[in-house]
């Protein structure tokens, strides 16, 4: 059984999509960034400041390559994981690719409180926001199928990828 892994920008609704599709689909779910934290003894933003983006971007990889190896699961992935070939490759391979979608409006809108998007902490979110949209567009475009989550619930974006499944 193929790994179902959703992608997609912060604050699209991957952990609490990926969640409830695990529990609908009695599969388990996993959740990268959770796990990175876990293993590094410390948040992604710390990662961040002290090692940088590439330092974290390899552990994105190397946990990747851990997580592939398995069936079965369902996997919430870091907005850039699949903006690296190899991760992209490795997450066709192993299982379906699903993208969540939202503006950069909304995406703001969703986490402006939150202090802990390391990518984020600049003077101007938002157009932070749809830049890094505009850069990662060539790899979110190859997911095997996109969902926009704009005035849509969560259980409405888990049960689009469910009949996508499906009907295949």
């Amino acid at each position: 059984m193929k790994n179902i892994y959703i992608t997609g920008f912060m604050g699209t609704g991957k952990t609490v999509v990926g969640k409830l599709l695990a529990r609908s689909l009695n599969r388990e779910f996993v959740e990268m960034d959770e796990i990175i934290e876990k293993n590094a003894g410390q948040e992604i933003v710390d990662i961040f400041a002290q090692k940088g983006e590439r330092y974290f971007r390899e552990l994105e990889s190397k946990l990747l390559e851990t997580i592939s190896a398995r069936t079965g699961l369902v996997v919430s992935c870091g907005g850039g994981l699949i903006c690296n070939d190899t991760n992209l490759k490795v997450l066709k391979a192993t299982g379906r690719v699903f993208l969540l979608r939202a503006s950069a409006a909304t995406i703001y809108g969703r986490i402006r409180k939150q202090n802990h998007r390391p990518l984020l902490n600049v003077d101007n979110p938002q157009e932070r926001i749809a830049e890094l949209l505009a850069k990662r567009e060539p790899y979110y475009g190859q997911a095997d199928c996109e969902i926009d989550t704009e005035g849509v619930s969560p259980e409405e974006v888990a049960e689009k990828i469910m009949t996508f499944l499906k009907n295949g």
